[in-house]
């Protein structure tokens, strides 16, 4: 479609100008008619440099657009995503030591301020405690197995839980 500002491109003013005219591409709206039907929203994901793949960054990007998901005067428990809840379920490539305050990655809070704090809980959506299955391809049949069933296991009871306290302290403490 035709830019709203040619002379200085920016994304997000582009993207929100798109929405506002009805001028998002066709597979676009039909990613956003998904996110406004669901009451779940499950991103499941290997963690890339300490990052959702590109791929589904770009998806967030794209799909999570202003006057959508968000609007400047709407944003967190305001957003205009809000009744939804998400969960991201990812795997990494380094064991849960290295991921702890202690270990070499840091606490795997922090990893999540951006992904849960600055995207989901910005748009407006309840955000459930994340789960991460550590290392896989470094453990065991047996522990992957189990891992597989620990996933199972929480499927069945996500509408039993409460959403994390999505505030600084959280990732922070």
């Amino acid at each position: 479609g035709r830019l709203h500002n040619s002379e200085a491109f920016n994304y997000g003013v582009e993207t929100w100008e798109a929405y506002k005219r009805g001028g998002l591409s066709k597979d676009l709206v039909e990613e956003q008619k998904k996110v406004q039907e669901a009451d779940l929203l499950i991103f499941q994901f290997p963690l890339f440099w300490f990052n959702m793949p590109a791929i589904l960054k770009g998806w967030m990007d794209r799909v999570l657009v202003q006057g959508f998901a968000y609007d400047l005067s709407k944003a967190y428990d305001a957003g205009l995503l809000q009744g939804k809840l998400s969960l991201f379920s990812f795997t990494t490539g380094g064991s849960q030591e290295m991921y702890s305050k202690e270990g070499i990655g840091g606490d795997i809070r922090y990893v999540l301020w951006p992904m849960q704090h600055g995207i989901m809980h910005f748009c407006g959506v309840k955000v459930l405690e994340p789960h991460i299955c550590y290392a896989p391809e470094n453990v065991s049949e047996q522990e992957r197995k189990e891992m597989l069933t620990a996933w199972t296991q929480r499927l069945k009871t996500l509408w039993k839980e409460e959403p994390i306290d999505c505030s600084p302290e959280w990732y922070f403490k």
